[in-house]
C-alpha cells in the first residue's frame, strides 16, 4: 500500500502534467482530457482499509490514467468533502469520482459509493449497495 505522502506526489504530478499537457494542447491544438479523480474519503481503521483493498490495488495498477487521492474521513477536510457531498454522521468510505459519490447505474439504477461495499460478511448495517466492481466501471467510462 502506498504511503499517503506517495499518493500526494503521484495526485501533483498528475495535475502539473495534465496543466502543462492543457498548457501546450491550446498552442498545438485540442488538448487531452484530463484523467478520471478519485478520491477515497475514508476512516484509517483497519477493517476499512481491507474492505477497500482490491479497489486501491486496481487504481494504482491505472498508473497515470487515474488521480487517487486518500482522505482520512474524520480529518477537517475529510469532513469538509463528506459536507460537500451532503453527508454527515458516521460514515467510515465514501468514493468520490470528479466529485461525486452518485452515479448512473448501467441497468438505469443509481449508485452511491457510501458505507462499505457490499460483500458477503459485512454487516446490513454497514453495507453500502456498491462493489469495487461498480466503482471500476464508473472509472474505466471516464478515461478517455
Amino acid at each position: 500500500m502506498r504511503s499517503p505522502t506517495e499518493m500526494r506526489r503521484q495526485f501533483l504530478g498528475a495535475a502539473l502534467a495534465a496543466a502543462l499537457g492543457a498548457a501546450a494542447g491550446m498552442a498545438a491544438g485540442p488538448a487531452l482530457a484530463a484523467p478520471p479523480v478519485v478520491e477515497i474519503v475514508a476512516m484509517p481503521h483497519p477493517p476499512v482499509r481491507m474492505a477497500l483493498a482490491s479497489l486501491r490495488d486496481w487504481l494504482a495498477q491505472q498508473g497515470g490514467r487515474v488521480v487517487t487521492r486518500e482522505i482520512d474521513i474524520e480529518s477537517p477536510e475529510g469532513v469538509k468533502r463528506m459536507q460537500a457531498a451532503g453527508l454527515s454522521g458516521h460514515i467510515p468510505i465514501l468514493i468520490l469520482i470528479d466529485g461525486q459519490h452518485r452515479h448512473p447505474r448501467r441497468d438505469g439504477g443509481r449508485l452511491e459509493f457510501v458505507n462499505f461495499p457490499n460483500v458477503p460478511g459485512t454487516p446490513p448495517g454497514a453495507r453500502g449497495e456498491w462493489t469495487t466492481a461498480d466503482v471500476q466501471a464508473v472509472v474505466l467510462s471516464r478515461i478517455k
